[in-house]
């Protein structure tokens, strides 16, 4: 008999009260917080709601002690600090996710002081910069000495107080509740304690924001607290989105050891004391981390954590040591008060002896697969922070990129949440709910995991702790739904897909170290193992690495997919390109780049909209930047999108030269797409709410047709013919040629009996003879709104839903409601295509 499956849903009482809201954020933290906080700036009319597990200064943020990375630096530079990310992530770092990081964290760190935040600075007013492992340059910002995160979440906390979000404290989310289209519209959690609300309750919201943190208890020894139990991980899964990258989990390698026996929460000695000059010996006194790395003791901390590791079995002992002696008690009191404060309890005293030390779980590098805009598989729902897999961090986090992380990507889920507007929902029940983990089973998870999946992992100790959770699946005791059951099974499900993904990974890389594969393998998994859970457990699929939204631009192959994908021929638009190119640039070229801008000149710029509207075309005007040379592009929006003047829609990179002669024709067909997409998607929103669609005609400009329909699609509009020989159109001119429609019918029966046939008409008594002769589609041609009522109500009676009704001619926005109201399928708009006037878009050279 098989173990019994991981539960869909968590068994619980039925909700006892109910909460609305715009916006539910689920955590309190750096990445939680702040998402509140911006959208209830972008939206001060809307009701933000925070549910946080403990009260609301508690979880991972405040136990941060190094800093916040960010290049503030005038010697450091974004692409030192994406170079030095991508190096730590050992491959497997989504490169766009990465410069939106470095390049968008200075201006969330300096909001993040005006919010309150107060960094330590010199005696001359600048700030202090310090380094960690993996990092060249100095450049992480930090508080307190080494209460960064403390201070993080002071300020936070209070710019929430001070507004208008409002807070429910000891609440444990428990699963989320989404529409009958699979939408995300709230949570159910469980608050714990007496007050209004006290019990299961539910939020229901247009858009959930999970910040849960991390998954660190999953392990008998961690940094994290007790509150970071995967909770949101696990909802995610048992709502069906995607986890990414689950058996990246990085140990910090400097961790106070406290003996065999502890467990829980354990003090974190901070990356930053080695930034300080600090360094690591063995029992014997010697610097083992020379040689190891060219950074030494600030290697990234993979490199570190395998250092330590490796000595230890070396030599039989449990631990290894920091020295931090020549530091001197003054710099211990005044740098790293916190720490210093934490060995003297221990009864250590850093400034005179050695401290001892050995890797513990820390930071779970995967999580719930977000966009760049922090968007899951699950439309509505959204993850930044520890529980979320932007990609930034690949196979290994750089140290303190993750407070960083967390600012950027909840800043952009609130512009997105209000960019998108999502429309309110009627949650639907989800799946039965499948029984619960029996709590007195959660130090046996914790110690399984620590002692098979942890630092060091080989198939057997996996394949021993994968049998091991199947085992506590099993309990002989109806299991109450309770907070310690709830979390138990959130361990449980978590360590079981973490186990799974390490098991299947047969390589070491980052944080994941196999002893039975000890080399990294590109060719077999430079990829990501992506995971969701089914009724049988969970289904796991190998996606290779391909950094779609910032791969080398000059990737054709790639590039003809995207077009192909979208309904695009590329070789079409290949042609129109070379056409529109030699228009341009005939025999000498650009003479003007060329005699102003010096050939190995290199520049990045950015593709930003002047207006807001809907974007359509990037993937074209990506491919006119790869004919003339650009190295690199990463898209900040995708076609479709509805954007807000001074979004970046796509950053290119390369010769300047190729930037500014790739310039007009890239953006000529962009603004002009962009323009169609936008007219339509006005004329979408004029008829919203009624069961009419928006369609094109042929009213298109010669060569640009198919474009042109794709930009329609992409403003929410559908298509008609594509060409003359799609459909038989019977119109005027065609009925007196024929002398008339019935013979006009039958002619086009007898040449193509396979071809629907739809005829115009421009009166109302012209109906009957069309509907006897068997017309599919019936165009409407100038009818008045009333005529057109009456023309619907005729069809309707005579032939039912049979024939299709457009309305076509004099329509106009301010009409298109009216004319949706009579019942007819259609609304043509020759408009959308032969005049849209283009949408303003600019190419902006940085620098």
């Amino acid at each position: 008999m098989s173990a019994p499956a991981i539960p869909l849903r968590l068994t619980a009482p039925a909700p006892g009260w109910t909460v609305e809201a715009d916006v539910v954020v689920v955590g309190s933290g750096i990445a939680g917080l702040t998402a509140a906080l911006r959208y209830a700036e972008l939206e001060p009319a809307a009701k933000v709601l925070v549910v946080t597990k403990d009260v609301l200064s508690a979880g991972s943020t405040r136990w941060a002690q190094g800093g916040i990375a960010a290049v503030l630096h005038p010697q450091d530079t974004p692409d030192q600090h994406l170079s030095d990310t991508l190096l730590a992530g050992v491959g497997l770092c989504d490169v766009a996710a990465v410069r939106t990081l470095v390049t968008e964290g200075p201006g969330a760190l300096r909001r993040l002081m005006a919010r309150g935040a107060r960094f330590d600075r010199t005696s001359g007013g600048e700030l202090q910069l310090t380094r960690e492992g993996g990092h060249r340059r100095r450049r992480i910002v930090h508080a307190g000495g080494d209460a960064t995160g403390a201070e993080v979440q002071r300020a936070l906390v209070e710019a929430v107080r001070a507004g208008t979000i409002e807070v429910i404290e000891h609440a444990l989310v428990l699963d989320l509740l989404k529409d009958a289209e699979g939408r995300a519209r709230g949570v159910t959690l469980h608050v714990m304690g007496e007050g209004a609300r006290d019990g299961v309750g539910a939020v229901r919201a247009r858009a959930v924001v999970l910040a849960t943190g991390g998954m660190g208890q999953v392990y008998a020894a961690t940094t994290n607290p007790a509150v970071s139990t995967g909770d949101g991980v696990a909802l995610a899964l048992r709502a069906g989105a995607v986890v990414r990258d689950l058996e990246f989990v990085q140990f910090h390698p400097t961790v106070l050891w406290l003996g065999p026996a502890s467990t829980g929460q354990q003090p974190l000695i901070s990356e930053a004391v080695r930034g300080e000059g600090a360094f690591l010996v063995d029992h014997e006194g010697e610097r083992f981390m020379r040689g190891e790395h060219d950074l030494a003791d600030l290697a990234p901390r993979d490199v570190v954590a395998k250092a330590i590791m490796r000595r230890i079995r070396e030599t039989g002992h449990e631990h290894v040591y920091l020295d931090g002696r020549h530091f001197g008690r003054d710099t211990w009191q005044a740098r790293f008060p916190t720490i210093y404060a934490v060995c003297r309890e221990h009864g250590i005293d850093p400034a005179a002896e050695l401290i001892p030390v050995a890797p513990a779980a820390h930071y779970a590098s995967g999580g719930v697969r977000t966009d760049l805009r922090g968007r899951t598989s699950i439309e509505g729902l959204y993850a930044c922070g520890e529980v979320a897999c932007t990609g930034v961090h690949g196979a290994n986090r750089l140290a303190s990129n993750s407070l960083l992380e967390g600012l950027v990507f909840a800043e952009r889920i609130a512009e997105d949440i209000h960019r998108v507007r999502p429309e309110p929902g009627e949650p639907v029940d989800g799946e039965a709910a499948s029984g619960l983990v029996d709590p007195r089973t959660r130090p046996r998870i914790q110690g399984h995991m620590s002692m098979g999946a942890s630092v060091l992992r080989s198939r057997e100790s996996l394949l021993l702790t994968a049998k091991a959770l199947r085992d506590a699946r099993w309990t002989p005791v109806a299991v109450p739904a309770c907070t310690e059951s709830w979390e138990a099974t959130n361990l449980l499900t978590v360590a079981t897909v973490l186990t799974g993904a390490a098991t299947a990974r047969l390589e070491t890389r980052g944080s994941h170290w196999r002893e039975d594969h000890g080399t990294r393998d590109d060719d077999e998994w430079l990829g990501h193992l992506d995971v969701t859970l089914t009724e049988e457990g969970p289904r796991m699929t190998y996606t290779p690495h391909e950094d779609a939204s910032s791969r080398r631009i000059g990737d054709r192959e790639a590039a003809a997919r995207e077009l192909t994908a979208a309904g695009l021929d590329p070789v079409a638009v290949d042609a129109l390109i070379d056409r529109a190119l030699e228009e341009d640039l005939r025999e000498k070229g650009d003479v003007t780049s060329l005699a102003t801008v010096p050939a190995d000149r290199h520049a990045v710029a950015d593709v930003v909209a002047r207006k807001d509207g809907i974007v359509a075309g990037l993937a074209v005007a990506e491919a006119v930047f790869v004919r003339l040379g650009a190295d690199r592009s990463e898209r900040g929006a995708k076609d479709g999108d509805r954007v807000r003047a001074g979004d970046v829609l796509m950053t290119v990179e390369g010769p300047v030269r190729a930037l500014l002669t790739a310039e007009r024709t890239a953006l000529n067909l962009l603004t002009h797409l962009s323009g169609v997409a936008t007219l339509t998607g006005r004329w979408v929103e004029a008829i919203s709410g009624t069961a009419a669609r928006v369609r094109d005609s042929r009213k298109t400009l010669p060569g640009l047709r198919a474009l042109e329909k794709y930009a329609v699609r992409c403003g929410g509009g559908v298509n008609h013919r594509m060409s003359l020989s799609d459909a038989a159109l019977i119109k005027d001119n065609h009925v007196v040629a024929a002398g008339g429609v019935a013979e006009a019918f039958r002619a086009v029966r007898e040449c193509y009996p396979d071809l629907p046939i739809e005829v115009e008409v421009d009166r109302l008594d012209q109906l009957e003879a069309v509907l006897d002769e068997g017309a599919e589609e019936i165009l409407l041609d100038n009818f008045t709104i009333e005529d057109t009522a009456r023309a619907v109500q005729i069809v309707k009676k005579q032939v039912g839903n049979r024939v299709a009704l457009e309305a076509s001619g004099g329509l106009t926005l301010e009409s298109a409601r009216d004319v949706a109201d009579t019942g007819v399928d259609y609304l043509a708009v020759g408009a959308l295509t032969h005049s849209a006037p283009a949408l303003d878009i600019a190419l902006d050279l940085r620098g």
